[in-house]
């Protein structure tokens, strides 16, 4: 009588715990015909577009645009710290701070320069591990898993994880791609604004050395009158020509810092625009993507909590 109570309690507490797969019911003539399908696509990522998004010239206008962008970077570079040279030359101390901040903003600007060498780099790199690797190891793994005669935890953990390395793959290869497009819609926009920041310190930089060549040039011609009038010249003459030629250095170079800073404010909104569309920009887009692969999937990469859950055979605990 305790045997005949207690053996369906021992039946139930294993079908909770542990469910038996359920019979595959996907008709033999579909199941081969997709098992055909991936086996193709996933040769054919292998052999042929592997060796074709690894190529630089399908890139080809993904890289003119990084190009131009980093040629932007380098004459932001050589502007600020051509910048920074000329305002060392102001007289007084007015001109140290912004001559410092444009020589911390070139080494600020180098980490820009290095992130769209990385995009570049990752074009080939990307498009060979994904045609290469990802989209057909996805595709194996979808094999197996068809080939699997019960639906069981395994399978579909197995089919999650098809599915994700084929769409991951996917978006890794449009992932440099798709920010690069997005990064010069929006350079564009602030492209004037650019320019308008190269042509402001390029202009304060000569004014600069122009203005430093004439003081320098009125200080000769200032000792040449004083050596030629010689010990009994018209000393105060000489007074009034230095304080004079003094003054009108101290208004220029005042106007002069104005400019800098000015040139200052441009390079520093440049910075915080590249920055943005180059480091910024990519991650975002990563972000979306993987976002993206979620939505589409529906699941979570978590392990099933059947999995997790302990096992009892013959008894309760």
């Amino acid at each position: 009588m305790q045997n005949a109570l207690y053996h369906p309690v021992v039946n139930d507490d294993s079908k909770e715990l542990l469910p038996e797969a359920e019979e595959s019911s996907m008709d033999p003539r579909l199941k081969y015909g997709l098992i055909a399908a991936l086996a193709v696509v996933a040769l054919v990522c292998f052999f042929v577009l592997a060796g074709h998004f690894s190529n630089p010239e399908t890139y080809a206008s993904t890289i003119e645009s990084l190009d131009a962008k980093k040629a932007t970077v380098m004459q932001l570079i050589g502007g600020s710290t051509a910048a920074s040279g000329a305002i060392t030359l102001l007289p007084g101390d007015a001109g140290t701070p912004i001559a410092e901040k444009l020589v911390d903003l070139s080494s600020d600007f180098l980490i820009v320069l290095a992130a769209i060498y990385l995009e570049k780099y990752l074009l080939t790199v990307l498009g060979f591990a994904a045609f290469k690797i990802l989209i057909p190891a996805g595709c194996i793994l979808g094999i197996i898993t068809l080939l699997q005669k019960r639906r069981s935890a395994l399978y579909q953990s197995l089919s999650n994880l098809s599915w994700k390395l084929a769409l991951f793959g996917i978006a890794a290869a449009l992932l440099v791609p798709t920010s690069v497009f997005v990064s010069n819609m929006i350079e564009t926009t602030y492209k004037e604004s650019i320019d308008e920041t190269l042509a402001l310190a390029q202009q304060t930089t000569e004014n600069i050395e122009a203005e430093s060549q004439a003081a320098a040039d009125d200080a000769s011609a200032t000792e040449g009158g004083e050596d030629s009038s010689g010990s009994n010249g018209p000393v105060d003459f000489i007074s009034d020509l230095a304080d004079s030629v003094t003054n009108q250095v101290t208004s220029t170079a005042t106007e002069l810092t104005e400019s800098a800073q000015t040139a200052l404010h441009g390079f520093i909104e440049a910075l915080a625009m590249m920055i943005v569309t180059s480091c910024i920009i990519p991650i975002l887009v990563l972000i979306f993507f993987l976002w993206l692969i979620k939505l589409i999937l529906g699941v979570n990469i978590d392990v099933p909590l059947s999995m997790l859950r302990p096992r009892t055979f013959g008894r309760h605990r």
